[in-house]
């Protein structure tokens, strides 16, 4: 069922964008159907992976991706939203909440079954806010590497753009880290107070 929602919800946001593109094109907005073109590229990411192969997936994080790129590249990049100011911050902290939830799915896929049981709560804190940094600091590099190279304005407003980005990845990933550190905890003391077997 997973897979069957993730392919359909997947294949509606490629098709949205495919449309736009489309539309653009036709009325010369070439930024906005490039951005539309980038729409589909990251739509179908999710939508191969489930026709493509036999990965397990986490509903709620592909639910995640998709929504973060409609509010990124079509209301923040299409509609205009990021000339908001605050649009750009709060997509940030979105991202970087998706990135930490997508540190504890790879983290729960890793470790083996029972070794949860002994782990430290503080390394499952640790682990995910880490993640969910590492992945704003690539996207920071993607975007200056893309101004650099390719003369694109991906970091308008230079370092405290970049900063502020990062500051924000981070209070994103901190949320649910504190949020997965405390339920490990809760987890743990169940598991030591009523002992399986």
């Amino acid at each position: 069922m997973n897979r069957k929602l993730v392919i359909m919800l997947s294949l509606i946001y490629v098709l949205f964008m495919a449309a736009l593109a489309v539309y653009y094109y036709t009325n010369d907005v070439t930024f906005k159907g490039t951005v539309a073109i980038g729409g589909i590229v990251c739509g179908a990411i999710p939508l191969l992976l489930a026709t493509f192969t036999k990965l397990q997936f986490n509903l709620p994080i592909v639910i995640s991706y998709l929504i973060f790129l409609v509010g990124s590249q079509y209301f923040g990049s299409i509609l205009g939203w990021y000339g908001l100011g605050w649009w750009d911050t709060f997509m940030h902290v979105v991202s970087g909440a998706i990135l930490a939830f997508s540190g504890i799915a790879l983290y729960e896929r890793l470790i083996h079954r029972n070794a949860g049981d002994e782990i430290s709560p503080w390394f499952v804190f640790l682990f995910t806010l880490s993640f969910a940094v590492f992945g704003g600091v690539l996207w920071e590099v993607y975007e200056f590497s893309s101004d650099q190279l390719l003369n694109m304005t991906l970091q308008g407003g230079g370092n405290k753009d970049t900063m502020t980005d990062l500051i924000a990845d981070t209070v994103g990933g901190i949320v649910i880290a504190v949020w997965v550190g405390v339920r490990t905890k809760i987890k743990l003391k169940k598991i030591h107070e009523y002992p399986r077997g």
